[in-house]
């Protein structure tokens, strides 16, 4: 039997601020992007490709191995950005709504769903 694990697991994931209020300020986007950005690289077999948003939510285009357990770290990856904002700026109010949305999708479709993330 291989070791070897060959896997194509792509995930377009959302979620909003809490009450769905318009906390994401201009002057944090680029830094929250930044941050989820970096969180995400340094997550060992996940392959970053896209963040964006607006005022609301966040979208992320993401590949994940199989063994990554999805809600504890995109938990990771809400409770690390809004303290990391909330630390580093004058912007002290970003919170998340709990939960969040993920929704699969084939390889062949991954420039749409990056496209879609960043517009």
């Amino acid at each position: 039997m291989s070791d070897s694990v060959y896997s194509e697991i792509n995930f377009h994931i959302t979620w909003h601020t809490k009450s769905n209020l318009p906390l994401i300020k201009p002057e944090i986007e680029t830094k929250l992007f930044q941050f989820l950005k970096h969180k995400i690289i340094e997550t060992s077999e996940v392959y970053f490709h896209a963040v964006g948003g607006i005022e609301d939510h966040i979208h992320l285009a993401v590949s994940v191995p199989p063994s990554l357990l999805m809600s504890e770290w995109i938990g990771q990856l809400k409770g690390g950005s809004s303290y990391h904002i909330n630390q580093t700026s004058n912007h002290k109010l970003l919170q998340w709504q709990r939960g969040y949305g993920i929704v699969s999708f084939g390889t062949k479709d991954l420039q749409w769903v990056i496209n879609y993330v960043l517009n």
